[in-house]
């Protein structure tokens, strides 16, 4: 057991590949649940973004991000057979932000109204992040404007409407709810799994947003809001879709590959703490 709750490079590892494959693995499933609407609001499932959040608010934020976008990335574009090259990169960003800030700004996870604030603001870091390079794209002129019947001939009323039902409909009931549950129920639980303390206010995890994180944040933002622009202007670089592109067939392969991925990290994850036991 870590004396200090310091992670190392091996525990990041498997938070990294944890995170990666669980994730992948539900932005897969929401491949298969349709979306329906109702005037002009259309009630889809867009991620399931309580799965990194968690990871972010009991272990280590960074590693809890970036396997959740390259998960999301791996599993839900690549394996089924479609790549936007530079466009990729803005998806990749956001949700890694969103969720890096979000565990960030848990210094206790048993405090169920911090864990639920920090989980909403996450989503909605990343929503209005996403917002904001759409509203770009048109500014710039890099994309043609799609007005929603029933809402004003804006591009603002329309992302941001668009961003406000996404936050309360996905981000409440797929994001916040059930993190704001698993945190607290799981706290104390699987940390020793890996071999560390459950972090609280005095660990190095839970410390609050430094000033160069938030520049990091910013700066991060910054590069996906140019990535998208050059993919859309053209620039995209390595951009393809395969001929069996989210096909029935690459979809199970897909899940299959999320499946044992998880399999496996959860089995070292075990056979790991059934050494540590027995030492």
């Amino acid at each position: 057991m870590n004396p200090q709750n310091k992670i190392s490079q091996s525990q990041k590892l498997m938070v990294f590949v944890l995170s990666m494959s669980l994730y992948g693995l539900a932005t897969l499933f929401t491949e298969l649940i349709p979306s329906f609407q109702v005037g002009i609001v259309e009630f889809s499932v867009e991620y399931f973004l309580f799965i990194p959040l968690t990871l972010a608010m009991l272990f280590d934020p960074l590693p809890a991000g970036l396997g959740a976008a390259t998960g999301e990335l791996v599993f839900s574009e690549i394996m089924l057979g479609q790549f936007g090259g530079l466009g990729e990169l803005e998806k990749f960003l956001t949700v890694t932000i969103g969720v890096y800030v979000a565990g960030r700004l848990v210094k206790n996870p048993r405090n169920r109204a911090a864990v639920a604030g920090a989980s909403i603001f996450g989503v909605f870091l990343q929503l209005f992040m996403g917002t904001v390079v759409d509203i770009l794209k048109v500014q710039f002129a890099v994309e043609d404007f799609e007005a929603v019947a029933g809402l004003p001939e804006s591009v603002f009323a329309t992302e941001g409407f668009a961003c406000l039902n996404d936050l309360l409909f996905s981000g409440i009931l797929f994001c916040m709810l059930p993190t704001m549950f698993l945190v607290p129920k799981l706290y104390g639980k699987i940390e020793p799994l890996l071999g560390m303390k459950p972090r609280d206010e005095k660990t190095m995890t839970g410390s609050a947003l430094s000033a160069k994180s938030i520049g990091l944040c910013l700066a991060g933002f910054v590069v996906a809001i140019v990535a998208q622009l050059l993919a859309k202007g053209g620039y995209a670089l390595i951009d393809w879709e395969a001929a069996w592109a989210e096909s029935t067939t690459a979809i199970i392969v897909a899940i299959v590959a999320a499946v044992v991925v998880a399999l496996i990290v959860i089995g070292v994850i075990r056979s790991r703490a059934r050494s540590r036991q027995s030492a």
